[in-house]
């Protein structure tokens, strides 16, 4: 790939010191000052240059993990694959890279590839250059110097930033299957910029997706939460779709996507407001939106062999999670957190004046109560009574929630009454 370095002086950028974490100007200045090269790159200066506020900034150097955590007390080292440094303030962490160089000549006994071309040991340093060179897309290869206040464009980043482009550094074939977890990540900002991939990473997709196949589980599952709980998981979803990357990830939904993604997608869009607005989110919440149509199904599967509706459920929700996790890895915490909003729709949905206020008291409550709003939302069989009174039972006090669950017994009462009656009449019919 043909290298043009470009210089942009402050006067030509938009880009405000003030506007970058003081903790990432300490690193950076302190790396400086010991006699390293340091940069801030990637999507710190990416989102500083579209006028948006960035969640992460992140450090390029020449030195060494092992230098620097020596400069730094505060520093933790992670990574097989290749070697960073985590630099912690607080809850604030600063992530520092030692420039990446090529795994050809005298280093390449630290590089490593598989058969398929994927990237599986890249502990090779190199230096500004080189490091560039190595990045994903060129939008993400723009290095800001503190010292000066330029930017360092060597691929052209600054042009498609202008065109509202992503494009892939170097031979984009390569380029994914080096690491096919780039496809989601084009997704994935593609969403998030509202930018084009360019036509050949966007056509490489359709060619490549199966390489994500061999991808470790457990990443999958990381790069899927990013994908559909970075503020823009609507859109993520539906280029997902289009690329027919969501078939790989989630294959039983997939199959019974016509009666799923309306539900999908408003639980998607209601995520998408709570993160505009501030608010925390929890995987399993969404996860157990992605596999409800297809634990139904299999629930049905087994109510046909006649176990009872309760047994039918656990069966159908460990039957789906078990199959998931061959897509996707699950951690524990999730997938029991899915189950149990699961397992809590039937209270809902049948509260009893024994059972309503120990319901109430669950700690999976909200979300199983949220989730039954939302099956109501998109029309899911006739919720609204029960979503009016599990609403209206939570501003009561204790005494007036005792009194809405003996209302309960009473109604229960006469629809046994009732339900006495007509069988006793179709009794005396025959």
């Amino acid at each position: 790939m043909k290298i043009h370095k470009k210089i942009i002086l402050q006067a030509k950028h938009q880009i405000n010191s003030d506007a970058i974490s003081h903790n990432a100007l300490k690193v950076l200045s302190r790396l400086n000052e010991a006699g390293y090269e340091a940069y801030l790159v990637g999507g710190g200066v990416r989102d500083l240059l579209l006028g948006e506020k960035p969640k992460d900034f992140d450090v390029a150097t020449s030195a060494k993990p092992e230098e620097v955590k020596r400069l730094f007390r505060n520093c933790r080292l992670i990574g097989r694959r290749f070697r960073l440094a985590h630099i912690l303030y607080g809850r604030d962490v600063i992530e520092v890279a030692t420039f990446r160089g090529p795994h050809e000549g005298e280093h390449s006994q630290h590089a490593g590839k598989n058969n398929e071309g994927r990237i599986i040991r890249d502990n090779v340093f190199g230096n500004l250059e080189e490091d560039a060179i190595r990045r994903d897309f060129t939008v993400n290869a723009l290095y800001y110097n503190i010292q000066d206040n330029s930017i360092i464009d060597f691929t052209g980043g600054m042009s498609d930033l202008k065109h509202k482009i992503l494009r892939m550094i170097g031979d984009t074939e390569v380029r994914y299957r080096e690491d096919p977890v780039r496809m989601l990540r084009a997704v994935r900002f593609a969403a998030k910029l509202n930018f084009k991939i360019e036509k050949t990473a966007h056509q490489l997709i359709f060619e490549m997706a199966d390489l994500l196949e061999n991808i470790p589980l457990a990443r999958l599952f990381d790069e899927t939460i990013k994908l559909f709980q970075g503020g823009y998981g609507l859109r993520c979803l539906h280029l997902l779709r289009e690329y027919q990357l969501f078939q790989l990830l989630f294959p039983m939904t997939e199959k019974s996507h016509v009666q799923s993604l309306t539900m999908i997608e408003q639980a998607l869009s209601n995520t998408d407001k709570r993160i505009a607005t501030g608010k925390s989110v929890n995987p399993a919440f969404f996860l157990s939106v992605l596999l409800w149509r297809p634990m139904q199904e299999f629930k049905q599967q087994f109510l046909a062999q006649e176990q009872h509706e309760m047994e039918a459920l656990l069966n159908a929700s460990r039957e789906v999670i078990i199959r998931q996790q061959a897509h996707l890895s699950i951690p524990k915490r999730f997938s029991l957190m899915i189950k149990e909003i699961w397992h809590m729709q039937p209270q809902l949905q049948h509260p009893t004046q024994k059972r309503a206020l120990r319901t109430l008291s669950n700690k999976r409550f909200r979300a199983a109560y949220d989730f039954l709003l939302l099956r109501h939302s998109v029309g899911e069989s006739d919720l609204e009574p029960l979503c009016d009174w599990w609403t209206q039972i939570q501003t009561k006090t204790l005494s007036e929630q005792e009194e809405m669950c003996g209302e309960l017994a009473v109604r229960g009462t006469k629809k046994r009454k009732r339900r006495n009656r007509r069988q006793k009449a179709s009794g005396s019919m025959t």
